[in-house]
């Protein structure tokens, strides 16, 4: 490695009304490591990686690339320097193909001076095999899965042959064999000498893959350590400033009658060889109970919430029984009427209401009760959202803040605070803890004990299998569509889970 690092942030400061994201941050990265970032919801990783990308132009301190002072005026700047970030949340046009994506702001062109989309299409096509990816270049962006539109991503990285690659949680969305093949990408970009900041919540990860690791919380720089030198237990520890001790959901819940009841629901899929997204499951789900669903990407967890929820594009067939009476929705909000709640896995396309403030996101499904005579009664709903934020502790510096000012952790605090204000008999959550921090990570899952303790039904997918073998009282896991085994807590390993999860259907 060159002695001159290849980056180096001096003293770099940056404020949002009311909140220092970062302060006083020095920082140096040698060219050809992976030097990862680690620290809860906002401790500022995010922030000093839009810096760096040019995605944040206005900021105190000092920015060196190449031994050089440079200043970024935005992102294409930051581009034509090498510099090129897969973000957390996605950027994706759900209108364009995937090679479109890709290209998108450098398509090429004939002669003519028209777009060559054969060209895209091939070159896009050979960056998806390089992630050993079968996604279609032609296919529509917004028709794919979180998992596949990451995939997307890092191949619109990889098409701008970048010195400096910023990941921020590229895994966050990704299955066990998804990640192990993106492990395959990033080293055979280490053997080319690309540079790699690497944000993620995941310490498996990160020591399975750095070189070096930088803690910063609160906005602030605490170490930047040789992964020889440290542990995980260390570097949590210096994300959060106590200990992380196991999580003690307390003694066993003990769920009560029946409150869900599905049989045979199916799912079709027009024009796909298999024919199904979910072929004839069934399970009952009790009162104060989590019950998990687990499955690799494609596996049909998504669709299942959906059918519940009345939110898929076609209805499914079979029978759904809320409270012993017929079940299929047609829309969300009969589902919301219903007692029904659903946290989607994507929460920036499906979740926030990007323009509304912190208040307005978690009232925006009550505000019949906040109504008099069709005006809102300003008092109320200010009370409402206040009571949520206290109870969750979401991290704002008030209500009226913008929601996007918010750590990702802390909007997903506030999405969940928005269904609990529906009162619902269950809550679906779909990967809530996706890009959430250790720390916060805990906080909701005695969240989601608590409200299971309260009465209220659960089904919760995840990507994470210790995540359900923590919180779950059943887990069911799906294969390819079709429920393929059932076990109780007790009964439940992660080898076990794996086995019936790569089954295949029949």
């Amino acid at each position: 490695m060159d002695e001159l690092p290849i980056i180096s942030i001096r003293q770099v400061t940056k404020q949002f009304p009311g909140v220092v994201a970062l302060k006083d941050v020095t920082l140096d990265v040698r060219r050809g490591e992976l030097h990862s970032i680690c620290g809860e919801n906002g401790a500022g990783k995010s922030t000093l990686m839009k810096i760096l990308s040019g995605v944040i132009t206005d900021f105190d301190g000092e920015l060196l690339v190449r031994g050089k002072p440079i200043r970024f005026q935005g992102t294409r700047a930051a581009e034509e320097a090498g510099i090129s970030i897969i973000h957390q949340e996605l950027n994706i046009v759900d209108q364009l193909s995937a090679a479109a994506n890709i290209y998108l702001g450098r398509e090429m062109r004939t002669t003519l001076g028209l777009l060559n989309d054969r060209a895209m299409e091939h070159a896009a096509a050979e960056l998806l095999a390089e992630l050993e990816c079968d996604i279609s270049p032609r296919q529509l962006a917004g028709t794919l899965r979180v998992g596949d539109q990451q995939l997307v991503e890092i191949a619109k990285a990889l098409s701008l042959k970048t010195e400096i690659l910023i990941m921020d949680e590229p895994t966050s969305a990704l299955t066990e064999s998804e990640v192990e093949r993106l492990y395959r990408v990033i080293q055979r970009l280490r053997d080319r000498g690309v540079t790699i900041l690497y944000i993620s919540h995941k310490m498996d990860e990160v020591f399975r893959l750095s070189d070096r690791i930088t803690v910063l919380r609160d906005g602030q720089l605490v170490a930047t350590l040789d992964r020889s030198e440290t542990s995980p237990k260390d570097v949590t520890h210096r994300m959060v400033g106590r200990e992380i001790e196991s999580i003690d959901l307390g003694g066993a819940r003990v769920p009560g009658e029946p409150v869900l009841e599905v049989r045979n629901l199916s799912l079709a899929w027009p024009g796909h060889a298999r024919g199904w997204r979910l072929k004839e499951i069934s399970f009952q789900l009790r009162r104060g109970e989590i019950l998990g669903i687990a499955g690799l990407m494609g596996a049909g967890r998504t669709e299942l919430l959906e059918c519940l929820f009345g939110a898929g594009a076609e209805l499914p067939s079979g029978e759904i029984r809320l409270a012993g009476q017929p079940a299929i929705f047609n829309h969300p909000a009969q589902a919301c009427r219903a007692g029904v709640a659903m946290v989607t896995e994507d929460r920036k396309r499906l979740g926030l209401f990007a323009q509304l403030s912190v208040r307005e996101n978690i009232s925006i499904c009550t505000l019949g009760e906040t109504t008099r005579w069709g005006v809102v009664r300003g008092r109320r709903e200010r009370a409402m959202a206040a009571g949520m934020i206290e109870q969750l502790a979401v991290k704002t510096p008030s209500g009226e803040s913008p929601i996007t000012s918010l750590s990702g952790g802390n909007q997903q605090k506030c999405i969940i605070g928005r269904w609990l204000l529906t009162n619902p008999r269950v809550l679906l959550l779909d990967d809530p803890t996706r890009g959430v921090d250790v720390g916060a990570k805990a906080e909701l899952y005695r969240l989601m004990d608590r409200l299971c303790r309260q009465g209220i039904a659960i089904i919760l997918t995840s990507s994470e299998l210790p995540e359900l073998l923590t919180v779950s009282d059943r887990i069911l896991v799906l294969s390819e569509g079709r429920l393929t085994a059932e076990f109780p807590r007790a009964e439940a390993t992660e080898q076990r889970i794996m086995e019936a999860a790569t089954r295949g259907a029949n």
